[in-house]
């Protein structure tokens, strides 16, 4: 019993009696969860247009980010390797419809994830090949990115809140809102729920699946440099960052593979319940609770709301 309580209630008692630390971690979680959100965000654009689950989303945000910064060192000023970076996205949109896509189309859901599995593995090796496998540093000054803290009186409690975190909740809300009016308002936005539905379905209303998957590849793509920038003004740019893009996963599960407020709301669930755990359960089972308390959680889900919080239910008559 005594274990139980240690567990379960003396963490709250601590944060009672500590407001600044407490908030601290909120903010924390919270900026973590954006981070998580706008990687997640990558994978329900393409899940949403076209069914298929983007296992190279991770690497996307990597290749982006690296790809920006790789520009840069050749002499190029910020903004021109930007939009540079942007074009490269453009292209490697282009690629993905026409030598992947292109000759999968109506293929089972797993011949589609396998074929991004391998774009996964041929973006790590054209990765290496072209930047080497050394951390590299974001560019965040020269693209103008704010930089330093501001400590704010919240509830009698200090909280430091770092001005690039800011700058990453802005750019998420108006991604997200972007997006949203993208896909609910606009004319390509239903095109590309129709392609999800049923591609041969698509086809038959003169829908083009090549421009389609265009669009939303090279809308994900930009999503992923947003995030590879905000994460490698947070830490060096690397591949180690895939890694952390797979916390993507227990978010979509979370907030439902289709839909981009889930994105952001189960992000924000992960990112601060990773962090109060790390700091005050942590401690108690030995640490290491961030690595894993995000696939628990998920579980939990799976287990009780497979369909997510704002996934749809799925019901098959016969």
């Amino acid at each position: 019993m005594d274990l139980l309580y240690r567990i379960l209630v003396d963490p709250f008692v601590q944060m009672a009696g500590m407001p600044d630390f407490f908030l601290q971690v909120i903010w924390e979680g919270f900026v973590a969860g954006v981070l998580y959100s706008l990687i997640a965000l990558g994978f329900v654009l393409i899940f949403k247009a076209s069914g298929v689950f983007n296992f190279a989303q991770g690497i996307m945000v990597v290749f982006a980010a690296l790809t920006l910064v790789g520009l840069h060192a050749l002499g190029l000023p910020a903004y021109v390797a930007l939009i540079l970076t942007i074009a490269v996205m453009g292209v490697l949109a282009v690629a993905v419809e026409r030598v992947i896509f292109r000759h999968l189309v109506n293929q089972p859901d797993i011949i589609l994830l396998m074929a991004t599995i391998g774009l996964t593995y041929f973006l790590i090796g054209l990765g290496e090949f072209v930047f080497g496998g050394n951390p590299k540093v974001m560019i965040t000054a020269q693209l103008g990115l704010p930089t330093g803290s501001t400590a704010i009186d919240v509830l009698g409690g200090l909280v430091i809140l770092q001005h690039i975190d800011i700058a990453a909740a802005v750019i998420a809300i108006i991604m997200v809102a972007t997006l949203g009016v993208f896909f609910n308002k606009t004319r390509i936005g239903r095109a590309l729920r129709a392609v999800a539905d049923d591609h041969q379905a698509a086809l038959s209303v003169g829908i083009s699946l090549e421009q389609i998957w265009v669009i939303v590849w090279f809308a994900a793509g930009i999503v992923a440099l947003a995030t590879g920038i905000m994460w490698g003004a947070r830490s060096d740019v690397s591949f180690a960052l895939e890694i952390v893009a797979f916390k993507a996963l227990p978010v979509l599960i979370l907030g439902g593979f289709t839909s981009i407020p889930g994105a952001i709301v189960g992000g924000l669930i992960i990112g601060i319940g990773e962090k109060i755990g790390e700091i005050y359960w942590g401690p108690l089972v030995g640490g290491g609770i961030e690595s894993w308390l995000a696939y628990v959680i998920a579980l939990i889900f799976l287990l009780f709301r497979p369909q997510g919080l704002f996934g749809e239910r799925i019901i098959e008559r016969v």
